[in-house]
């Protein structure tokens, strides 16, 4: 069909969300445990960077088997596509079916708390500071987006800002909500249950369930409803 003969918007089928996860197999798992055994976390954080980048099969599995081997918990399914990093992965909590786009950098803390859900899609460039962070299943964070999870103090005032005590404040992303491309998470910040975040915006307050959120700063321009649904209550 000529290009011109193709409809302007047409609707196709989710992807990711809905795919069917699968056990990882006996010899991934028990690839995954011996390479724990032998190398260690130091060990396979260094062996990372011989796979990190790769696009082929090997560089794939290599990736996802040492995210394993490393991170606190992880369910089966994972997908860490190329040029994917990582900081203190060991505090990572990783659920089944979890996709990690190209050239992310998902930035943990020795002493932190980083939790993703089933089914969680997260796209190329993402930038996400997991020191405190929460996100619930089936949450779809889009090309480019930031999440922050820190800020400096900026007190006292006599010294150089960067030189200031950082505050880490939880992020909570809650289940089915959408983050759009670019958009921006700032540090303390809920965004409710199934809400949609407008790409480019940045979120400076929490989010409502099932609302609709754009702009900079970011505000509320409607409810989500569906013809089955009860009327939802007004801001």
């Amino acid at each position: 069909m000529p290009a011109e003969s193709l409809p302007t918007v047409r609707t196709v089928q989710a992807v990711h969300g809905l795919s069917k996860t699968h056990a990882d197999s006996d010899f991934h798992l028990a690839l995954s445990a011996e390479m724990k055994a032998v190398y260690g976390d130091a060990g396979l954080l260094e062996l990372y960077g011989r796979f990190c980048c790769g696009d082929g099969f090997v560089d794939s599995v290599m990736r996802k088997i040492i995210w394993q081997a490393v991170a606190r918990s992880c369910g089966a399914g994972l997908k860490v596509e190329s040029g994917a990093g990582f900081k203190h992965l060991e505090t990572f909590e990783i659920g089944s079916g979890v996709f990690v786009g190209a050239q992310s950098f998902i930035q943990g803390r020795y002493d932190g708390t980083c939790i993703i859900g089933n089914n969680v899609w997260i796209g190329p460039q993402v930038f996400i500071d997991a020191r405190s962070l929460s996100i619930e299943e089936s949450v779809g964070i889009g090309p480019g987006t930031k999440i922050l999870g820190s800020s400096h103090t900026a007190e006292p005032t006599d010294v150089p800002i960067i030189e200031t005590d950082l505050q880490i404040k939880q992020v909570r992303i809650g289940a089915w909500a959408d983050i759009g491309t670019n958009a921006t998470i700032l540090p303390g910040v809920t965004i409710g249950n199934g809400a949609i975040v407008g790409a480019g915006a940045v979120v400076a307050e929490d989010v409502a369930p099932f609302s609709v959120v754009a702009g900079v700063p970011a505000k509320f321009i409607r409810w989500r409803k569906s013809a089955d649904q009860p009327a939802l209550p007004q801001l």
